[in-house]
This record gives C-alpha cells, sequence and structure tokens, in this order.
C-alpha cells in the first residue's frame, strides 16, 4: 500500500512546491534557506497527510529513503515540522541510520570514541524511545558501554539491533507520527492554542557531524537578545558534541570574544563572520529576527535549522521596530506582529524571568507590573509606611472606597477576594499600581498582623514581591526589570495613531491620572469619576454633614464647603488636557459608601456632628441598603437630593470659566449616571441648565457644554432613542452593563468564574472581554436606536472592556467614536485600535465587494 501521491515525501529545493500548510513551518524555513544559499544539508520533507497514514498503520515505502543513505556512511535526523512553531511536536531524533558497518566507517574518519559516542547515543535513543524499552537499563556508560547496550537490545527484543537505515527511519517515523496523535500530546498543543487535529509534517535531513579532525561541533547564535530585543550576538558553541552525544576534547565555548574564557570569534574568525553573514541574510529575507542552528565540521558551517527568536515583550516591540525602521518590514506589520497586551510589560517594572521565583500563591492578575513592599493590612498603616519612605503592599480581604488612600500610598495591592473589575482591581488600574485579587489561598490575622499563604507565615512588615502581570506572589524581593518607554516604544504608537481606528480617550480621577493620559497621548478623558475626589479627609467631614442635613438649604450650605476644592479639582483637570474633551460624571455611589460602620468611628462621627451616637447610629442604619448597587445611587441620588448635582454643575461651569481664561477654551462634557428613563434625563437636564444660567449671569461669561448619558442598566440601551433626543452623547458604561444583564455581582464573580469558563458555561468572563452576544447584542440595539433618533449623537464605551483589544475591535465594528480605559492601558487601546483599522483596510483591498464606510 503506496503513499497517495509523489509530494508528500518531496526533497527540499529552492522550486519545490513545500507549503506551510502541508509541510509545515521547519520544512518552508529550510526551502528559505536554501533559496538564500545558505549551506543547509539535503533535506527531505514527509507532508501531514503522509504523516497521518503513517501513524494509522500505513507502510512506510523505504525505497523512497534508501538514496539519503547515500555510501552508508551518510546519517539522517527527523524533526518535527507543526503547522506553527509554537505548536512543538515530538522531540528530535539523530544519527539515524549508524549500524555496524557506518560505525566503522566513521571510527576511521572521526575517531573510535566519536563514533562509539554517536552509536551509543542513538541505540539509548531509539531503545527508549522507539522500542520503548526500560530507561534504566540504558544507563551505561564507560568503555564496553557500547556492546552493554546492543547486547540488552538483542535479550530485551530476540534481536539484534537494526542494522538496515531504512529500517530504522521507518521505525523512528512511525513513532513520531504515533506520539503526535497521543492524547498527551493533543491536550498540550491545544493548550499552546493549536486545535486538536492539528496536522504535523516531518523533515528528515542529511547530518553534518560535529565530530572529527579540527574545529568540530554544534551550537546556535542569534543577533537580539532574547529579554531586551538589544542588537547583541548570543548563543553557544559546544565543541565535539553531536546531540547528546559527546566527544573526547569536548569543550564549551564563549561565541564572541570574552573575558571569562576562549571564544569561537577567536578560534575560528572566519567561522564567526560567516555566522554573522548568515545571519544579517536570514534576518534581511526571512524579515525576522531568526535563531540559527548550525555545525561546524572541520571548519565548515552547516545550517540545519533557524527558529524565531524567543522573545519577551519588550524585546518583541524593539525587534518589530527595528525591522521597520531598516526597511525590512513596512509598520502596519510591525504594528500587527505586537499582541497589544504586550504592552503593559512595557509600562511598569517587571518581574526579571531570568531570575529565581519564591513562590507563595497566585491569584488573578488584575493590574499588570511587579512591586516590592513591605506587607500592610490596613490604609493608615500604608500612609505611615509612605511617610517613611519605605515601600509597602497593602493586604486585604477586599478593599472598600475608603482604602483608595491606602492604595495612592502603596506600590502594589493584593487581596483574597474579587474578580478583574473589583473595586481593588479597578483602582488599581486607574492608578498603575500591580494589582493581584482573588488570591483565596491567603488568610489575614488582624489580630497578630500575620499573612498566611502556601503553608507560610508572613508578620506584617515582611517583604513580599506581586507580580500582576502573570498573578505569583512571591516571598522577598526579586530582581526587577525596569519600564521601557523607550524610543521604539514612542515609534510604535506613534505609527499606530497614523494607522487610525476608534478613537482612545482615558478614565481619570484625579491630576494625576489625567497627566498619565496625556503622556500616553490619550484624545481626552472619557469618565471622570467625581466621587473619589469626596473621600479626601478634607471633604469627607463635609459630605458626612451634608449627609446628616435635614433640610435642603442644610444641605446646600454643607456643600458650599466642598464647592471650591471640587471647582480647583476641575480646573487642574481642565489645563492639563489643554483643550481636549473632559467627560465629567455625576456623583454615582450610595451615600452608606462615605459614612462609617464601626462603633469607634461612629462615635468619632457623633462627635463632630454634636449628636447623639444612637441619632448617627439610627441614620446610617436608615441609609444602608439591601442591594446598594442597585439602589439610591446615581441619577436616582440626583433627584432626589438634588443639591449634589447642582453643586458639581457650578463647580464645573465656574472651572470652565476659569481654566478657558488662561488657557484653551473648554467645552466640558456632564455625564448622568444610571439612567434608565428619558425622563430622568429632562429633569436633571433642567436643573443644570439653570445652574448655567445663573452663573452665565453671575460671572457675565459665555460657555457651553455638552450632557450626556451614561448607559449602564439594560433598559436604558432598549430607550436609548428617546434618550438621545435629550443627549449630546451617549457612554456605554460596560461594566454595570455586564452586571446587571448578567445578573451577576462583579465583586463575587471572581469566586467561581473560572469554573465557569472551564466548564464552558461562559466562553470568557464577561467582565473581561466583553460579552458580544449578549451585552454586546444590547449595546447594539441602543448605538442603532440612538442614531436613528440623533443622527449626530458621540457613542463610546467606558467601562474597564474599553482597554481589552477583543473589545475594542467590537466597537470599532460596531461604529463608535472612542473607548475610554484605565490611563496605563491607553498604549494597549491605541495599539488594538490600529491594528482593527488595519485589518479592516486589508480586508477591503481583499473582497472588492466591501466598499469604505
Amino acid at each position: 500500500m503506496e503513499m497517495r501521491d509523489i509530494t508528500d515525501v518531496i526533497e527540499i529545493t529552492p522550486s519545490a512546491r513545500i507549503e506551510t500548510d502541508r509541510h509545515g513551518w521547519r520544512a518552508k524555513c529550510l526551502q528559505r534557506l536554501v533559496r538564500m544559499g545558505l549551506p543547509v544539508p539535503r533535506s527531505v520533507a514527509i507532508s501531514s497527510a503522509a504523516v497521518q497514514d503513517i501513524a494509522k498503520g500505513q507502510p512506510v515505502p523505504k525505497e523512497r529513503f534508501r538514496d539519503l543513505f547515500g555510501n552508508g556512511e551518510t546519517l539522517v535526523s527527523v524533526r518535527p515540522s507543526a503547522v506553527r512553531t509554537e505548536w512543538g511536536g515530538p522531540g528530535t531524533v539523530l544519527t539515524v541510520g549508524i549500524n555496524d558497518a557506518s560505525h566503522a566507517c566513521l571510527s576511521r574518519s572521526i575517531g573510535q570514541d566519536n563514533a562509539d559516542a554517536i552509536y551509543l547515543s542513538f541505540v539509548q535513543s531509539y531503545a527508549i524511545n522507539i522500542a520503548r524499552l526500560d530507561p534504566d537499563m540504558f544507563a551505561q556508560e564507560g568503555p564496553d558501554a557500547l556492546s552493554d547496550a546492543l547486547r540488552l537490545f538483542r535479550e530485551e527484543m530476540d534481536e539484534p539491533f537494526p542494522q538496515d537505515p531504512a529500517r530504522q527511519l521507518a521505525e523512528v517515523l512511525r513513532s513520531m507520527a504515533r506520539a503526535w496523535e497521543g492524547p498527551t500530546a493533543r491536550l498540550l498543543r491545544q493548550a499552546k492554542g493549536a486545535p486538536a487535529d492539528a496536522p504535523l509534517g516531518l523533515v528528515v535531513q542529511e547530518m553534518a557531524l560535529g565530530m572529527g579532525p579540527g574545529l568540530c561541533g554544534s551550537g546556535t547564535i542569534q543577533f537580539a537578545d532574547s529579554v531586551t530585543g538589544q542588537p547583541r550576538v548570543t548563543g553557544r558553541f559546544r565543541g565535539q558534541r553531536q546531540g547528546s552525544a559527546v566527544g573526547p576534547g569536548a569543550e564549551t565555548l564563549y561565541l564572541t570574544r570574552d573575558e571569562r574564557g576562549p571564544s569561537l570569534e577567536e578560534a575560528a574568525p572566519e567561522v564567526f563572520a560567516d555566522l554573522i553573514r548568515f545571519g544579517i541574510a536570514a534576518r534581511e529575507r526571512l524579515r525576522e529576527e531568526m535563531q540559527l542552528e548550525f555545525v561546524v565540521s572541520d571548519g565548515r558551517i552547516s545550517i540545519i535549522d533557524a527558529t524565531r527568536v524567543q522573545r519577551s515583550a519588550r524585546a518583541s516591540v524593539r525587534i518589530a521596530v527595528a525591522l521597520a525602521s531598516d526597511g525590512i518590514i513596512p509598520p502596519d506589520e510591525a504594528l500587527m506582529r505586537i499582541e497589544p497586551r504586550a504592552l503593559a510589560d512595557l509600562l511598569h517594572h517587571q518581574v526579571d524571568p531570568r531570575a529565581p521565583r519564591d513562590l507563595i500563591t497566585r491569584g488573578i492578575n488584575a493590574s499588570p507590573g511587579a512591586a516590592t513592599g513591605r506587607i500592610v493590612f490596613s490604609s493608615a498603616a500604608a500612609q505611615a509606611s509612605a511617610a517613611r519612605d519605605e515601600p509597602c503592599v497593602l493586604v486585604r480581604r477586599e478593599t472598600v472606597p475608603e482604602d483608595i488612600r491606602g492604595m495612592h500610598a502603596s506600590v502594589g495591592v493584593l487581596t483574597g477576594r474579587g474578580g478583574t473589575t473589583s473595586h481593588a482591581a479597578v483602582i488599581a488600574r486607574g492608578l498603575g499600581l500591580p494589582c493581584i485579587v482573588g488570591a483565596s489561598d491567603i488568610s489575614i490575622d488582624l489580630r497578630n498582623r500575620i499573612l498566611r499563604a502556601g503553608g507560610r507565615s508572613f508578620r506584617e512588615g515582611e517583604v513580599i514581591t506581586i507580580d500582576g502581570s502573570t498573578g505569583e506572589v512571591l516571598a522577598g524581593a526579586a530582581a526587577m526589570l525596569e519600564p521601557a518607554l523607550d524610543d521604539s516604544f514612542e515609534q510604535l504608537l506613534e505609527w499606530a495613531d497614523q494607522a487610525g481606528g476608534i478613537g482612545v480617550r482615558a478614565n481619570a480621577d484625579s491630576p494625576e491620572d489625567a497627566r498619565t493620559a496625556r503622556r500616553f497621548k490619550a484624545q481626552g478623558i472619557g469618565l471622570c469619576r467625581t466621587e473619589h475626589m469626596f473621600f479626601d479627609a478634607s471633604r469627607l467631614h463635609a459630605m458626612r454633614e451634608m449627609i446628616f442635613a435635614d433640610t435642603p438649604e442644610d444641605r446646600r450650605l454643607s456643600l458650599q464647603r466642598i464647592l471650591p476644592m471640587q471647582r480647583e479639582d476641575f480646573i487642574e483637570l481642565f489645563q492639563i488636557m489643554a483643550g481636549l474633551p473632559v467627560t465629567i460624571r455625576l456623583f454615582d455611589p450610595p451615600l452608606h459608601e462615605f459614612l462609617p460602620h464601626d462603633r469607634d468611628e461612629l462615635r468619632e462621627l457623633a462627635e463632630s456632628l454634636d449628636l447623639p451616637l444612637s441619632d448617627v447610629t439610627r441614620r446610617v442604619e436608615a441609609l444602608s441598603e439591601f442591594n446598594p448597587m442597585l439602589g439610591m445611587r446615581g441619577v436616582r441620588l440626583g433627584i432626589t437630593v438634588p443639591e449634589i448635582y447642582d453643586m458639581q454643575a457650578r463647580a464645573i461651569f465656574e472651572a470652565t470659566i476659569e481654566a478657558s481664561r488662561h488657557g484653551d477654551p473648554v467645552v466640558p462634557e456632564i455625564m448622568v449616571p444610571l439612567v434608565s428613563a428619558r425622563r430622568e434625563v429632562e429633569l436633571v437636564k433642567t436643573r443644570i441648565d439653570a445652574v448655567a444660567a445663573a452663573v452665565r449671569n453671575e460671572r457675565r461669561a459665555e460657555f457651553t457644554y455638552r450632557l450626556g448619558v451614561m448607559v449602564e442598566t439594560p433598559r436604558a440601551c432598549l430607550r436609548a432613542g428617546e434618550i438621545a433626543l435629550h443627549s449630546a452623547f451617549l457612554s456605554f458604561g460596560t461594566n454595570d452593563l455586564t452586571q446587571m444583564t448578567y445578573g451577576l455581582s462583579r465583586d463575587d464573580a471572581g469566586r467561581f468564574m473560572s469554573i465557569y469558563v472551564n466548564q464552558q458555561v461562559y466562553e470568557e468572563d464577561p467582565f473581561h472581554i466583553l460579552d458580544q452576544e449578549g451585552v454586546g447584542e444590547l449595546l447594539l440595539i441602543g448605538a442603532e436606536r440612538a442614531r436613528a433618533h440623533h443622527p449626530g449623537i458621540t457613542l463610546s464605551v467606558c467601562g474597564e472592556h474599553g482597554g481589552n483589544p477583543e473589545s475594542i475591535a467590537f466597537c470599532q465594528r460596531a461604529g463608535l467614536d472612542y473607548v475610554s480605559c484605565s490611563p496605563f492601558r491607553v498604549p494597549i487601546a491605541r495599539l488594538a485600535a490600529a491594528q482593527c483599522a488595519i485589518r479592516e483596510a486589508r480586508e477591503k483591498a481583499t473582497d472588492p465587494r466591501k466598499t469604505e464606510s
């Protein structure tokens, strides 16, 4: 039974029909090296169809391979060639074809010891991996190791070690083909993103022996550092070595001159110069930084393989930009080569991947970057630590709004509860702090000030490192890499902006956030959450006074104390953004968040308000709600306690006048949160218009503003048409919209979300990647109905999904005007938007049915 087609086994020549989909990446790469004229040993590609036939038991046509072995002295290797290099494959098998006769020939040409080493290595490999014999039996060493291995094989198999090279090769091919089809291999490649039925090709290549007289050995060389991406020759050269077989006089050399020992550059300058030349040619012709695998035989080089250089995120950016800057690839291709999420690694400190890690526990990687600091268990302890200039990591069961000051004072945050959109995660991303949430293994003993995790205990003040990129908590201070906001980073994002795509703004709650947004070239502020400004100690007391006030007039008097501070906040924001749009969300959270709950703090509040403790306690209890996130908050608070929105509107308008006087003209955008009905917008708009008119009269100054709505409820999506009639813009707050659509608490979802995703209840965590089927459909309905009633309305997304590449692609397809995300996710969003624009342009170029929108 023969293989189906002669092209199933084909010699790799410049003109051969080698196809990646049929023969794999390695076969195609070797063909490109052959076309470049590099010294590649004769190689044969076996198609994936043939490999599948072999795995099913079809006989291997040995005659087709016999000429590979020439006069009996030629040996071959067999290497896997999957469609994509990261899918891996069975291990390479070397020196196939060696037998008693070729061993004798090799003994004469390369020496008895070298020949013995090669033969022994293959017998051991064949016995263990092909014949499936006990590995412990074939761990021979010493002068009689070869004869002992051959004897043991004969005793175990009841036949001598196979002497027919073609039979050896057939058995190796069959073993590798079946290994690829095994259940373990399937699971491993699926974990790497490969389909379960991914095809495998094989490459059979004549061996270039790295043993013998003169300079011999094998090695690898690459021309860019895998961690930094900087141009640098790295690799290794091991003399007198062939795979796992080591001959006499074996010596490891540095590649370039090195004071620590001898180098290939010194020992064989001509060989080293050729390797440099081959590397430059491979980079230019293959349009990639490649690692070359080579063998030197008596001073002659053979290039036996080339693979893409493994690289960190920062190296990926530097390499892609360097290739584009050198004219090897266009900028658009450089942009498409970078995974947008990888940019997060450049913005923050990172744990050096080369350094050891003392792992304590793991959690959810909620905010990227790494930080080292002393453990603290409270905001007060964090602020005290910061005052002593001692970096600290805030460790909490879960954070609450009052912890914002402690988070500001910390270098990182670790919580035992929560998910990717929990309070700790959202605030940490906004602050650019590394954060791990949902570390369910940790327990906090506040009485004794001890953190327990992974069977170990750590006292407050001990040093830990959190890696928010991987979710790992490490003991002690880990070695760090600095942020990489260098010229390559800036160039990449400059190309991204030139490529176009959906607009990108930042969620910014403070002047520091705004400055970060400007540094990363956000196109404005898409969401300023004003409630975070109220937690400052200087405002909190006035806020509590307002909550306890009994009449509108008393509430206004309390808020008058906050007005100038709020006005200064907005002035600074407007000045930093220098005329770029600033969207300010009016007060949103329920009032109970600003009140104390333990007895000591309640007593302090009673004293400050000159009220009986019982009255304060009753008022706090009266304000508590069974489900506060669905209760008296957002626009509902603005309608029932309108003095808050009146004060904020006045602060915005007075700041607009002041900032416009001394800088670029300001047109503030005021956003009403948690709307679900048109009438809510009408009521708020009437009061805000009245405040605007009053400020214009008092200040004798003209200004304009835009009023919009934050769409966070399913009803607001469904009624978006009538709501849009009273709105200049709609911004979809996808955090709450997801929460309400699913009926799922974003703070508690982390407890079971991984189980749901693993059991395919949900394809992804809907708080991490926008649910396009449910929440996305609501968003599309809202956008369509809003534009039908108000064609010029501005539409955007300002939830955490605004910084997620997959969600950005959806928003761009939906025709939204911009997304808004945490300041440190702005570069990620800019790159993701550019990639969407490039893909759309390519689709239009290849599909004549698609026209410009």
